[in-house]
């Protein structure tokens, strides 16, 4: 089927502001018009968060169009009320409604995870977005130090700061209740989208927050309720909070996720323990996208011909062409979540412990295989790190998965301590690398080869396709005698990369993909092995035959081997999908140095460079110079 794309333009907006007709209603209407532009707007990304965006939707439409007081003042004036959102999948949600408020333009709004957009994922110079969400948790202590500096500076407004549920895991939302109240601090208001949902299953099943009214009470806080998608309700709740200016105040709004489409709702399909919510992530199918268009459509209309509108019309938008890096079936995470349930029937002693993204990182099958040795910790990884420390010391063999961002960072103190009391532990570190770029650069792990690779008795390794990744697991549960972290990517491989057949997985070792004289080309992974790949096919048509080795040890070296891969070679070009500082690039090139093998040979590095760009695959491929072309170019370039 073909499926049109529109959204409603600011001068529809404008129109049911100026309607005569009450503020509920007209919010409302502006509501579910955001719902449907936000809907749109992942559509045609191929990606985003729908269902904390249509929960948040009243909160975020209140909030713009009732209570700061930007439309008096404007978004750069110091007196402002600042609002951010620390849970962050919401993004297209608080876009939907800066872009129906005539903040954010609608050429950006519609770029939404592209190269010059909006990415998935809030960060500061998208215009009327106050601050950028990391991993979860900073929001309450970032919201605090505005306060402090507003009342410190002798500047106006308040803070409030949208938080999740699910969220509220993280043990730094606890530091700063506390600190929050013994500072004095107020003129903050933390709001929570209490949709009930974390990233599939019900909070209640992943990690019960019990009796939050009481629990924030207990810390000195003003709280209170209501019902998140009624604006008569969270003005009262709102207003009372206004009301006791001595005391931080929670506002705790019972959401319903992905409110607004019926069959989105997750009351129409989560019940219990088993059930999975799936419209956390991901853009619909053209069907579900049609349907959902459509009963959004019709509610639209109804609400504006009850207001005496006109027929508010839509404006079609063309659909991005979008280059394609590749797609094979080879899969590295797919790979990992099957050898892993093979090696759970032969080795009883093994455990795996989860931080909320059980589905997203393959651990499905063996939570259900062996619910006795799978652990969900939510949103909390420091504890997950420690606990894994704790089994680790009682002779068990603790797999931990997360996204690589947050496990390698929010809980490095604690994967150092385990170190240093040599715990044996694997620590699968998902979504590694530069892409998928849409979601921004609080998702994209390019430091974590850096911090792991800086505490002792920790091996790095990324495999770059399904038989390396089995391997690799095996090596580490069976034959390392230290701590692994495997770097996975979550794509699928542009290509299935083709090892020798003979290859087995060797510490500090790795193997040459294609044969050439001229120079050699060095990298990891599916995406970087491929785009060396392709560069070295774009040489070639120039008479210039590269070596591409495919080097799965980020931070172990074996000498001898690279003594014999770099024979007579005199230029060496090392392409890393991580950061300039402490990758492959800075690690091999130190080991050569010092080892006394450089020999006058001309070492150049291709690595990320500041924060990285999002956008699709290829753009950020590209706008970093990783891509085929770029790669090809650096090679040239060494003389």
């Amino acid at each position: 089927m073909t499926v049109i794309i529109d959204y409603y333009d600011q001068d529809a907006f404008a129109r049911v502001r100026r309607a005569n007709a009450p503020d509920d209603a007209r919010l409302s209407l502006i509501a579910d018009m955001c719902r449907y532009n936000a809907l749109s707007a992942i559509k045609r990304a191929g990606s985003g968060h729908i269902g904390t965006s249509f929960s948040s939707m009243e909160l975020f439409v209140y909030l713009y169009e009732s209570f700061l007081n930007l439309k008096d003042l404007g978004i750069d004036h110091p007196d402002r009320d600042i609002f951010f959102s620390s849970k962050g999948h919401d993004a297209p949600g608080q876009y939907a409604v800066l872009h129906a408020a005539g903040i954010l333009p609608t050429e950006r709004f519609l770029g939404l995870r592209r190269l010059n957009g909006v990415p998935g994922h809030p960060e500061i110079g998208v215009p009327g977005i106050e601050a950028n969400t990391g991993s979860l948790g900073m929001g309450l202590s970032k919201a605090r130090g505005i306060a402090t500096g507003k009342r410190l500076a002798a500047r106006g407004g308040r803070v409030i700061v949208m938080l999740g549920d699910g969220e509220l895991q993280e043990g730094q939302n606890y530091e700063a209740l506390r600190t929050t109240v013994n500072q004095g601090v107020n003129g903050l208001i933390a709001v929570v989208d209490a949709n009930k949902v974390q990233s599939d299953k019900l909070v209640t099943v992943i990690g019960d927050l019990g009796d939050l009214e009481r629990k924030i009470k207990a810390f000195g806080w003003a709280v209170e309720r209501c019902d998140g998608h009624n604006f008569s309700s969270i003005e009262s709740a709102l207003a009372a909070l206004s009301a006791q200016s001595e005391k931080p105040g929670f506002l705790i709004a019972d959401t319903v996720k992905g409110k607004g489409v019926s069959f989105m709702e997750h009351t129409s399909s989560l019940r219990g323990a088993e059930d999975v919510y799936c419209w956390h992530s991901g853009a619909p199918d053209d069907t579900h996208f049609a349907r959902a268009a459509e009963e959004l459509s019709k509610r639209i209309s109804a609400s504006g011909s009850r207001l005496n509108l006109n027929r508010c019309e839509r404006i079609s938008v063309s659909p991005v062409k979008d280059e394609m890096l590749g797609r094979s079936a080879d899969s590295v995470t797919a790979a990992v979540a099957d050898e892993l349930c093979a090696i759970g029937v032969e080795r009883a002693d093994v455990v795996v412990l989860d931080a909320d993204l059980s589905d997203d990182c393959g651990l499905r099958k063996f939570e259900q295989m062996y619910t006795e040795r799978f652990f969900e910790h939510g949103i909390a990884e420091q504890d997950m790190v420690s606990m894994a420390g704790g089994l680790a010391a009682q002779g068990f063999v603790p797999i931990l998965a997360s996204f690589g961002a947050f496990l390698a960072a929010r809980a490095n103190e604690q994967i150092y301590n385990n170190a240093c009391e040599r715990r044996r532990i694997v620590y699968l570190c998902q979504y590694a690398g530069l892409l998928p770029a849409g979601p921004g650069h609080s998702h994209q792990s390019v430091r974590d080869v850096a911090l792991f690779g800086s505490v002792p008795g920790v091996d790095v390794i990324q495999p770059c396709n399904e038989r390396e990744a089995r391997m690799a697991l095996r090596h580490a549960v069976f034959d390392a005698t230290e701590s692994c972290m495997i770097r996975l990517s979550i794509i699928p491989s542009p290509r299935v990369i083709e090892l020798p057949a003979d290859y087995r997985l060797s510490r500090g070792r790795g193997c040459i993909l294609r044969s050439g004289g001229h120079a050699i080309m060095v990298a990891y992974g599916p995406v970087m092995l491929d785009q060396c790949l392709r560069a070295a096919e774009i040489l070639a048509e120039d008479g210039i035959e590269c070596c591409v080795v495919n080097m799965p040890w980020l931070n172990r070296f074996n000498g001898d081997w690279l003594d014999e891969t770099m024979g007579l070679h005199q230029r060496i070009l090392i392409v890393d999908d991580h950061g300039a500082t402490g990758g492959l690039g800075e690690r091999l090139t130190a080991f050569l140095a010092i080892s006394g093998r450089l020999n006058g040979r001309r070492v150049a590095t291709l690595a990320i460079h500041g924060v990285p760009i999002c956008g699709t695959n290829l753009e950020s491929l590209r706008a970093h110079g990783l891509n085929a072309d770029g790669i090809a170019t650096a090679l040239r370039r060494i003389q």
